[in-house]
């Protein structure tokens, strides 16, 4: 089960810290049992009593006592482990120890539990609090699914009083933000703007004010809520204020996917997931590099340049917070990650297409990563259409081929093109049978041909043989 090592990593995270000094003691594990077997008979009574429940969704523990030994690791694991965490949660948020629980539901034996709880994918974890369930949709690290807890915990809207909180707000901008200018927490308009940012807490960040000063600072009217895409400078003023729940959730909903987003650790598979015809613009750059910097700002101009193209679609990727994923990356697309790079990957193959830096020492200028993002999305660029030079598509092609016909590519040097290769695979069947298929042809043809002469000689003859016989048989009628 892919958890455990998450689990085993917080466990052995966290028994490092309760193993420091003095000076920087954590709260460590109290032995109360909070990880519980949830079923059919427990689970309502169970969750009553949490205000926040993480529910382990688990696939079946089979009867063998390796598959049994494994889950009862997972399950001590969460309790000691990840519970210590939440323990230090809970000290700084001053929360009381009930507040969070754990549960773990099988997928076979408690597919009943699962359905009535909304669950859909087995081994996944889904956060259960008040009304909504979240699920989890992000590297399968300790340290970010607590990191996503914390945020879990959050308001789902942060007030924003003064000019620190609001630096602090502007200094946001690799998230998808929302801020609001309302009189007040009693006004109806703020209770219908944080009745949206239920909705999708805590994915997308919610900001309110109610002080004019925060508010003219932030060039708000009352009752008036900001939309800022990622990495842009400014705002989209969301029309029709005051504001419903319902068209707040709606003009979101239409407005989710970014020009430009980053994936992270805590919503990589969720943003893998959300694909543009099945396809994603991929920039790899590691903002902490200077070559990556320079190459980010390009795509940042880029962006903006863009934002009103509904169809453009990038995602930022730092190699940086993916370490133990770069190996994988750079085997299947074939790129080197000590450089910047842009490319069309297929969500579900694989299949990339990578823009040519001809020289690493020299970035493409804003016009030029256009005109190539322009190719793209008119199809231009495609990776299930490659037809250039490299004929990356088609060598995978002559690969299928050369597993499927090993030996038969003996006498090939080059693969000019991959139609060529097929060609070569099966010309070169017929050049090195050429002669083979040649003589083969021509013999075939040959054969055809002689056995068509032949044929036809025969038949001549036959015809010959039988006029003659004919003849014969007339000559000897006549005779006769």
């Amino acid at each position: 089960m892919k958890w455990n090592l998450v689990f085993l990593g917080l466990l052995l995270t966290f028994g490092q810290l309760s193993w420091g000094q003095k000076g920087m003691d954590f709260p460590e594990y109290d032995g109360k049992d909070r990880v519980h077997d949830l079923n059919a008979k427990n689970y309502k009574s169970v969750m009553k009593k949490y205000d926040v429940m993480v529910v382990y969704y688990h696939e079946h523990v089979g009867s063998s006592k390796v598959a049994q030994k494994q889950f009862q690791i997972e399950e001590l694991a969460l309790e000691v482990g990840f519970t210590q965490k939440l323990l230090a949660a809970q000290v700084l948020e001053d929360l009381d120890d009930e507040d969070i629980g754990i549960g773990l539901l099988d997928e076979k034996t408690d597919k009943a539990v699962a359905k009535k709880l909304g669950l859909v994918e087995a081994d996944s974890i889904y956060i259960f609090i008040e009304d909504e369930v979240i699920e989890y949709d992000g590297e399968l690290a300790a340290d970010t699914l607590v990191e996503f807890l914390y945020d879990v915990i959050e308001d789902p809207v942060e007030i924003i009083d003064n000019a620190l909180e609001l630096k602090g707000f502007q200094n946001i901008e690799e998230d998808i933000k929302l801020v609001g200018f309302f009189k007040s927490q009693k006004s109806e308009h703020y209770h219908e703007y944080e009745d949206a940012a239920e909705e999708f807490h805590p994915h997308i960040k919610f900001f309110a004010t109610f002080s004019p000063k925060v508010a003219k600072s932030l060039d708000l009217k009352l009752n008036e809520v900001d939309f800022y895409e990622p990495f842009m400078d400014e705002p989209v003023v969301i029309p029709g204020k005051p504001y419903s729940e319902k068209e707040l959730v709606e003009f979101i909903e239409d407005n989710d996917r970014p020009t430009l987003r980053k994936m992270q650790p805590h919503n990589m598979y969720e943003i893998w997931e959300d694909a543009l015809d099945g396809e994603h613009i991929i920039a790899f750059a590691e903002e902490g590099d200077p070559d990556g910097f320079e190459f980010l700002e390009i795509v940042k101009e880029v962006a903006k340049d863009n934002t009103d193209n509904p169809n453009l679609s990038i995602v930022w990727i730092d190699p940086d917070d993916f370490p133990l994923l770069v190996p994988y990356w750079e085997k299947t697309f074939d790129i080197d990650l000590s450089s910047p790079q842009i490319g069309v990957v297929e969500v579900d193959d694989a299949e990339s297409i990578w823009f040519d830096m001809d020289d690493d020492d020299d970035m493409p200028t804003v016009d030029e990563l256009e005109d190539w993002l322009e190719d793209v999305l008119e199809n231009k660029i495609d990776p299930d259409e490659d037809d250039d030079d490299d004929d990356d598509d088609d060598d995978d092609d002559d690969d299928d081929d050369d597993n499927q016909h090993v030996g038969d590519d003996d006498d090939d040097d080059d693969d000019d093109d991959d139609d060529d290769d097929d060609d070569d695979d099966d010309d070169d069947d017929d050049d090195d049978d050429d002669d083979d298929d040649d003589d083969d042809d021509d013999d075939d043809d040959d054969d055809d041909d002689d056995d068509d002469d032949d044929d036809d000689d025969d038949d001549d003859d036959d015809d010959d043989d039988d006029d003659d016989d004919d003849d014969d048989d007339d000559d000897d009628d006549d005779d006769d």
